[in-house]
């Protein structure tokens, strides 16, 4: 298609379905994803970071106190965004008030912000967190697999949602403490009986305490797989002081 064509069909586009910010949730200008201003106030992660899950370390810390007295069983991961009050309420309005087009548009942020470490984990595949069938049905998508596609396509790399599924309706973790969460995963997740290839980058949107993503590393290193990386929209939990 010329270039006028694909430019007319963008803005008929814009013009039929306008573009909400995923912060303000008013339109956003002609062209943008999100507005300018909007943009500013997105807690982005910078500074030291734990080595392991990627959450903000203090001065000389390596690893963060909750990678220091846990074993985790994913490799490495890291989220984009701290998961405070802003991203609360995006994730909200994302998850919970059907705001599905959020989903590219937080995806191509997290592409924006991580693609360095995609390239040095150099993942064959990426997987989103799957939902539980009910709750698919109920929500209408799946929130890890679309923020996962812009990943997938912007690194070329294949993108798997059909292997990994969940096979209970746990409980919400928000509501649980770490222990209880560990204990809420326990046989939630399980994978198809398909060859596996070595390294799988996990996507999802809250990285919290690491039991979500070592529940399906577990699964993931059974089957045949030998490193299990994760991205995540935004951490959450405590912080250094």
């Amino acid at each position: 298609m010329r270039g006028w064509g694909r430019c007319l069909i963008s803005g008929m586009t814009d013009l039929l379905y306008p573009r909400r910010c995923p912060v303000c949730h008013g339109l956003t200008p002609r062209g943008r994803m999100i507005c300018p201003e909007c943009l500013g106030r997105l807690p982005v992660i910078e500074g030291r970071r734990c080595a392991k899950c990627g959450k903000p370390a203090a001065a000389r810390q390596v690893l963060c106190d909750d990678c220091v007295s846990t074993r985790h069983l994913f490799a490495q991961g890291a989220g984009v965004f701290l998961y405070d009050d802003v991203m609360r309420e995006t994730v909200s309005c994302f998850k919970y008030r059907g705001r599905r087009e959020y989903g590219p548009v937080l995806g191509s942020l997290m592409l924006q912000s991580t693609r360095g470490l995609i390239a040095a984990w150099k993942p064959d595949i990426i997987m989103p967190v799957p939902l539980h069938p009910k709750r698919l049905a109920g929500r209408g998508f799946n929130q890890a697999e679309l923020l996962a596609e812009p990943l997938a396509r912007g690194c070329g790399i294949p993108l798997e949602s059909g292997i990994l599924f969940r096979r209970t309706d746990t409980a919400a973790q928000k509501t649980l403490g770490r222990q209880e969460r560990r204990r809420n995963l326990e046989g939630a997740f399980a994978c198809r009986d398909v060859p596996l290839p070595e390294r799988i980058l996990l996507v999802d949107d809250i990285y919290t305490t690491g039991s979500t993503v070592d529940a399906c590393a577990a699964v993931l290193l059974a089957k045949g797989a030998s490193r299990i990386f994760f991205l995540t929209l935004c951490t959450g939990g405590a912080l250094p002081s």
